[in-house]
């Protein structure tokens, strides 16, 4: 080291440029440091992603799969089979004289089964959609147990609907095709 006029020391010019290059190179390690660091965060981000996603396809296929379960439940529910009423024991078969029933108190059911809203359509033979009230029973072919509007997620289930009907002065069992629809809120 060289005294200068003031007292101060000064480094000799070949050591200051060599501190120098020392602190360039340990500024691109730390460069580099942080350039690796970013990049496995994104990378850890990108295959967060892509399994959240995968879990949620996952999650949407399990709750449209109970639901169609759901349905199918329904169908042979006590609230909505037709048990032995007509005749022998039928899987999938819709008792329309109960859902009619059922309808009219609906509001003792709501949270029974965890739907928005259950559907029950004929679909042969159908020539123009009426929705069936006490008045029009059984001359229509559509019941909507809530007569609120709904947005969500329908599945359905086909059945057989059934019901006692008049002919002269005998009853007779009266089945159609049918499907029950389930609905339920997205979430």
């Amino acid at each position: 080291m060289v005294k200068r006029e003031n007292n101060s020391y000064h480094l000799p010019l070949r050591l200051g440029k060599l501190k120098d290059k020392g602190q360039v190179k340990i500024q691109q390690m730390a460069f580099m440091l942080i350039a690796l660091t970013i990049f496995f965060v994104l990378v850890g981000l990108f295959v967060l992603g892509f399994n959240l996603s995968k879990i949620k396809g996952t999650a949407n296929e399990l709750e449209n799969k109970n639901a169609l379960f759901l349905a199918s439940k329904l169908a042979n529910s006590p609230e909505f089979s037709c048990g032995n009423s007509f005749g022998n024991n039928k899987l999938s078969c819709i008792d329309l004289d109960k859902v009619m029933a059922l309808k009219e108190n609906i509001e003792d059911y709501d949270r029974f089964w965890d739907v928005a809203n259950i559907e029950i359509q004929k679909i042969y033979p159908v020539e123009e959609e009426i929705i069936c009230t006490k008045g029009n029973y059984p001359n229509c072919n559509f019941i909507k147990l809530r007569e609120k509007e709904l947005s969500g997620v329908d599945l359905y289930n086909f059945v057989s609907l059934c019901h006692k009907e008049k002919q002269g002065e005998n009853f007779y069992d009266k089945c159609e095709i049918g499907r029950l629809m389930v609905f339920y809120e997205k979430n």
